[in-house]
């Protein structure tokens, strides 16, 4: 899972001779961040070196390896994006996308935020949230001291240290670690009989909304029994100038019960969070599918784009560019690349024909089509996008990629059912068919 490097250049502070460790950004109990430098791409980095030794003397390595995995399996624009994992004799370094704009937090230390600059926030926070659950994968440490902001103002969720997979869940399909901040921590977690990580996220983005539209905390109290008796009962007020929507919402996000607490499904379906939704979040509900299989979505597009000579020489295997600027093996790529002398509606009959028969919804456009699974597969539902591009009046390419899901099952259902699916349509050269981009 880590890369082993050799002993870091003290002098010259070059790990592994490809990251140049900068100022220090931020430190804490066991580990330091550090503005960073790819030596070879000139890419800055945030560097979190943590104590090898520290961590294994309380018995967090575990929490380590977690935090790992997770970073790894989850890539979404609104959570902080792990670049690579390497190890000396003493310390684990985390190369981490660079997150400029600070934390959440010391907007909300300056005050109450307005509420639609509130819901923009949240509306990024659910559709991070979402995501990870749609994996298996539960933060239960939600607090604007982990949610950052970029340069954009894009908000970034981070520090997975304590989050739990689905396969940690006991006989009774429910987690049993107490965990988290406890200002922010679901009842239920509390109580230690067991709890729902969908249900417990759900909580602390509830506070977390409460926090951004009021400027303080729900649940506040000297002593933390007092406030844990708070949180057990819901006892919390609304300030006079919530609106009567957020106010129904948030009383929806804390309720006690955890039965009866709102879930994410029904929470994107109210009104307050659907307004003014950021157009990031709509691609990724277009691509993440909430539809039935047998429902057809038209969407606005234009015609098949026209590619030029730049185009065609960039799409052309002997002028295949990519190793300099990527890492990836040719044979992990998650696209294919096909010709064909049909039309651009007879190739999207075809990817439709295909997608009724592997249980998959549709949406497309003049020019694009997008497959999304209806089965929850290894790393959620199977996404995929194909995009048509016109290379003359008569003759069309077709890029299929992979938008999400697994890869190994992506690529399973290329062999068995796209290919054999599209060998009527496709053209061929002698030198060429259909191979993997």
């Amino acid at each position: 899972m880590m890369e082993k490097m050799s002993t870091t250049d003290q002098s010259s502070n070059i790990l592994h001779g490809k990251y140049e460790l900068g100022r220090l950004l931020g430190h804490g109990t066991f580990a330091k961040v550090y503005h960073s430098r790819n030596i070879k791409t000139g890419k800055s980095v945030a560097m979190k070196v943590v104590d090898k030794e520290k961590v294994i003397r309380i018995g967090m390595m575990e929490q380590i390896k977690r935090e790992i995995s997770v970073m790894k399996m989850v890539t979404h624009p609104n959570i902080v994006e792990l670049h690579e994992v390497m190890a000396s004799r003493s310390k684990i370094y985390f190369a981490m996308e660079l997150v400029r704009g600070g934390e959440l937090f010391s907007k909300i230390s300056k005050g109450k935020l307005r509420e639609d600059v509130a819901r923009a926030y949240f509306q990024q926070l659910i559709s991070a949230v979402d995501f990870c659950h749609s994996r298996g994968v539960y933060h239960r440490d939600l607090k604007p001291e982990n949610l950052l902001l970029d340069e954009n103002g894009n908000l970034k969720v981070t520090d997975f240290g304590l989050t739990a997979f689905s396969e940690h869940l006991k006989t009774d399909g429910l987690l049993h670690t107490t965990c988290g901040t406890p200002a922010y921590v679901a009842p239920e977690v509390i109580g230690k009989k067991g709890y729902d990580g969908a249900k417990a996220d759900i909580w602390s983005c509830g506070v977390i909304l409460y926090v951004l539209l009021a400027g303080f905390l729900p649940f506040q109290d000297d002593n933390v029994v007092a406030m844990y008796k708070k949180i057990y009962r819901g006892d919390f007020r609304c300030p006079p100038w919530f609106s009567s929507e957020s106010r129904k919402l948030i009383t929806k996000l804390l309720d006690p019960n955890p039965k009866t607490r709102i879930t994410i499904e029904k929470l994107m379906e109210t009104s307050w969070f659907k307004k003014s939704l950021p157009r990031t979040i709509k691609s990724q509900d277009i691509e993440g599918g909430n539809v039935d299989a047998d429902e057809e979505i038209v969407l606005k597009g234009k015609e098949s784009e026209t590619l030029n000579a730049f185009h065609i020489i960039s799409l052309s295997e002997g002028f295949d560019l990519s190793p300099l600027f990527e890492e990836k093996k040719r044979e992990e790529r998650q696209e294919l690349r096909f010709a064909t002398t049909k039309s651009a509606s007879s190739v999207i009959m075809k990817l439709e024909e295909v997608a009724k028969a592997g249980k998959f919804s549709v949406r497309k456009s003049e020019s694009s089509v997008r497959l999304q699974g209806q089965e929850t597969g290894r790393k959620g539902k199977l996404a995929i996008e194909a995009e048509i591009f016109s290379m003359a009046p008569s003759f069309l390419m077709v890029e299929v990629k992979k938008n999400g899901g697994d890869t190994l099952e992506y690529n399973q259902f290329c062999n068995k059912e796209l290919r054999p699916a599209l060998k009527d349509i496709l053209w061929t050269s002698p030198s060429d068919n259909l191979t993997p981009a």
